[in-house]
């Protein structure tokens, strides 16, 4: 029943920081998982402490929670609100659905844990109340993991945040520029150290905090407000978010001094097709690559995956397929010594653009005017 005091109570919970959970459960009524935010310690006195969670009783995972009689309680960390939006359906996911592509492993109760969540507590259900909407699911808990250091995501005022970790006014020194930047992480070494060298050239000083990562790691914590600024690839970043070109990439492939292709220098992507494809898999390149074919009536043949470009061309130094990449290092030598060879694509490919991106409701401050005359001196 909605009442003038009802939603000045919602306005002002609204304004409430809360953790982000995910609490999960799996057993004879099947996988699930629901995003809460109200979730907190009772007591940790017990032979085993107890917590409880809110949960609608509308939730579809509600029913599974009592009748498996177990859950999870997944504190997210502040570059994780995809998960929270996963498991708040918001991506038309649903059921079991919910946990495609999100690594997890069984606790000891069997209920789902995010693997690389902040903390997770593995609980038993003691005891439910109904008050109105809501179950109030009491556990006990019977582990704890704290794999992971970090930063919890919090919600607040109905947008996600990160903690401000403020130090003490004597030991903070004002001289000394702060940035947060985010850097896609196939380009970092390849553009961060030269862009750093021109910005610090005239002997500035700069607390720098550098968080490396795929598209969606850099986009959430765009969200979040963990970072500033982005050296990233104009791969749809969506409209909140301003950005500046800096330079342009063409797609290559790379490929073994062994290989047939290595002494030609140029090949179409319908040469290579059949052969086996070493797939950088990190958001979204996987697909940006897997589309190159796809846009042609290919199907590349993907023997194997991995998110780290050093090992994507270890393997391809090792003849075990090629690799179709964007970001080019300047040596040609993987970590092991193996030569490797460019091969240029024939193909009209567009290229991709490197940009400096930051948030459109938060104006570039001095240090990030800064970042991006050095970035434009570097790449012009």
């Amino acid at each position: 029943m909605s009442s003038p005091l009802r939603q000045r109570f919602l306005d002002a919970m609204s304004r409430v920081a809360a953790t982000v959970n995910v609490v999960t459960t799996d057993g004879s009524s099947g996988l699930f998982g629901v995003t809460v935010s109200a979730m907190a310690s009772v007591s940790a006195d017990a032979e085993h402490p107890i917590l409880l969670v809110c949960v609608n009783k509308s939730s579809v995972s509600a029913e599974p929670i009592r009748n498996n009689g177990v859950f999870c309680v997944n504190i997210l960390r502040d570059d994780q609100s995809y998960i929270s939006d996963r498991f708040a359906g918001r991506d038309g996911a649903s059921g079991a659905g919910k946990f495609n592509n999100i690594k997890w492993t069984a606790g000891k109760t069997g209920a789902p844990r995010v693997d690389d969540c902040l903390v997770a507590f593995d609980c038993r259900v003691l005891s439910i109340e109904i008050m109105e909407s809501h179950y109030v699911i009491f556990g006990t808990v019977v582990d704890v993991s704290m794999d992971r250091v970090g930063a919890p995501l919090i919600y607040s005022n109905r947008s996600y945040g990160t903690p401000l970790y403020l130090r003490s006014l004597p030991e903070r020194d004002v001289s000394l520029e702060t940035l947060k930047l985010g850097v896609f992480h196939t380009l970092g070494p390849y553009v961060l150290p030269r862009v750093l060298e021109r910005l610090v050239g005239d002997g500035r000083s700069i607390d720098l905090r550098i968080i490396e990562g795929d598209q969606r790691l850099i986009s959430e914590n765009f969200k979040s407000g963990g970072i500033e600024a982005a050296l990233i690839y104009d791969w749809d970043l969506g409209a909140d978010i301003e950005k500046v070109r800096l330079s342009a990439f063409n797609p290559y492939a790379l490929v073994s001094e062994r290989h047939a292709l290595a002494s030609a220098g140029a090949a179409r992507l319908a040469e290579l097709a059949a052969e086996p494809l070493i797939l950088l898999d990190a958001p979204p390149s996987g697909e940006f690559f897997l589309s190159l074919f796809r846009e042609r009536g290919l199907e590349p043949t993907v023997r194997y995956r991995t998110s780290s470009m050093e090992m994507v061309r270890g393997m391809v130094g090792h003849g075990l397929g090629y690799s179709i990449l964007v970001t080019q290092p300047a040596t040609d030598r993987t970590y092991d010594g193996q030569p490797i060879k460019v091969v240029r694509l024939t193909d009209d490919i567009p290229p991709r653009h490197l940009v400096l991106a930051w948030r459109r409701d938060r104006p570039k401050n001095r240090i990030v005017e800064n970042l991006l005359a050095s970035c434009r001196a570097v790449f012009r």
